[in-house]
């Protein structure tokens, strides 16, 4: 059980420092401040996430669940308020990595655990 977090969480500061190498306008300074950071997403898409999705739940379901992409990215944005050295520039780039955030730790993750 612990190993498995502890290998989650690894994956995920390895797919946030990918996605920080090819992403232009997010900075991460180092493989340290990527686990920091994933914590603080985690901490960020439990709390603020969830009270979000939940009070636009209308405009989602309107929209098919795209409205979900632009949550994930403006919770990106604001973990990066939270960490010294993981710098979101731009909503675009939120976006962007978002995306390509869930994509990879999704990857990363069947890799590993199948």
């Amino acid at each position: 059980m612990l190993t498995h977090l502890l290998a989650n969480w690894l994956l995920g500061a390895l797919a946030l420092w990918i996605v920080a190498q090819i992403i232009p306008g997010i900075v991460l300074r180092g493989f340290g401040t990527a686990m920091f950071a994933t914590v603080m997403i985690a901490i960020v898409n439990s709390t603020i996430g969830l009270v979000l999705k939940f009070l636009t739940l209308p405009l989602t379901l309107l929209t098919l669940g795209l409205f979900l992409l632009v949550i994930d990215a403006l919770l990106l944005k604001l973990a990066s308020l939270f960490v010294p050295g993981f710098e979101v520039r731009g909503f675009l780039a939120a976006f962007v990595g978002s995306l390509v955030l869930a994509i990879l730790s999704s990857a990363l993750r069947q890799l590993v655990f199948s």
